[in-house]
């Protein structure tokens, strides 16, 4: 049946992992990028990781089409998430969006393999922009 693949594509839902151990923080997350369901056309499910640790281990299983985490100062924090993700075997290869505290630690988020960061408070439209740019050009490479 021509066209049928493109039309699972189509309706299957943009998956983003939320990393932070502060659930609050990931449900304001969660309402941050709530508006890229309505930009991509597509519905969105969310992924939850309190740590590095646990959204690497998600990230690396399930493969969403974007992680956004908040740093945390921890082992188990944002820039540690996004080494093991690049860093595997098979690498995650989506976008890493990290959310920092200090203006000073963008290097370390860089350094860390981040497609991009940003300072709280973050913006809520320009996260939504800039992830969006980030998952449709990964969309494409992948297609």
């Amino acid at each position: 049946m021509a066209g049928a693949p493109e039309l699972v594509d189509r309706m299957r839902a943009v998956r983003i992992l939320l990393v932070s151990p502060d659930v609050g923080a990931r449900d304001l997350l969660r309402v941050a990028v709530g508006s890229l369901e309505r930009r991509f056309g597509e519905p969105l499910t969310f992924l939850d990781a309190p740590d590095g640790v646990v959204g690497a281990r998600i990230g690396l299983r399930e493969r969403p089409d974007a992680v956004v985490a908040m740093e945390i100062s921890s082992q188990a924090g944002a820039f540690s998430l996004a080494r093991d993700l690049r860093g595997a075997a098979e690498p995650y290869l989506g976008p890493i969006v990290i959310v920092l505290e200090r203006r000073q630690d963008a290097w370390l988020a860089e350094w860390s393999g981040a497609d991009a960061w940003f300072v709280e408070p973050v913006d809520p439209f320009e996260l939504a922009d800039r992830l969006v740019g980030l998952v449709t050009r990964t969309q494409k490479e992948s297609a």
